[in-house]
């Protein structure tokens, strides 16, 4: 079994809308003061450490997160948009026999919500992601858990992410890993991360896994 694991937030989808939004009213419901500047880093890790960075206390982080999900179960998930072409190269490697798994940081619940919406979850064996505790928010733990569940062999899977999270996990758990440009991390962030290819547009991401990872043969 050749397995695919596709991160979500700037791989499968332009999450980052609705991310930062509910970021931002999380931080006004804190009395904190609001973004500014840059904020695509805010797009891939998980909440805690994110609203961490930007000045909450450790005591009240769990407080910003509960802000935060108040936004973005109500309306911060739909702020989203599908990648041009994504649920073809999806439907490719199936066709191809890989056997797909979303992994994401974002909590299960918020995530599948979002496959389901899009169209995505037909073509996905497995969906994983954090628990709303944040348990199994790296991508380290996430992954180590989508290679028991699934029984697959580490050098038989392959990491699809645009963040160096992504990759940081992936080579913890020995899997390949394919770092997703067109997503909210740079060319720089993830050659830096070691990643074993990157790809500059969606529609790149099954040959790219093809050829980094050709698909078991079945017996």
């Amino acid at each position: 079994m050749s397995v695919v694991f596709l991160d979500l937030d700037g791989t499968l989808t332009d999450s980052g809308p609705g991310i930062i939004n509910s970021v931002d009213f999380a931080l006004k419901k804190m009395k904190l003061p609001p973004l500014t500047e840059d904020t695509s880093w805010l797009v891939g890790p998980p909440l805690w450490g994110s609203f961490e960075k930007l000045g909450v206390k450790k005591q009240d982080l769990d407080k910003a997160v509960a802000f935060y999900r108040e936004r973005y179960a109500d309306i911060g998930w739909s702020e989203n948009s599908l990648y041009p072409g994504i649920l073809d190269q999806l439907s490719t490697l199936r066709r191809a026999g890989y056997t797909l798994c979303l992994a994401t940081s974002k909590a299960h619940s918020y995530a599948r919500k979002i496959t389901a919406h899009f169209g995505i979850s037909e073509y996905l064996s497995y969906e994983f992601g954090s628990e709303l505790d944040g348990t199994r928010s790296d991508k380290t733990s996430l992954l180590a858990h989508g290679l028991k569940t699934t029984g697959a062999e580490a050098d038989h899977a392959i990491m699809v992410g645009d963040r160096h999270y992504d990759a940081v996990g992936a080579k913890a758990n020995g899997i390949k890993v394919i770092g997703a440009e067109y997503g909210y991390g740079s060319e720089e962030e993830l050659s830096k991360s070691a990643v074993d290819t990157i790809i500059f547009s969606p529609t790149d991401l099954a040959e790219a896994v093809i050829r980094i990872l050709p698909p078991r043969t079945m017996k």
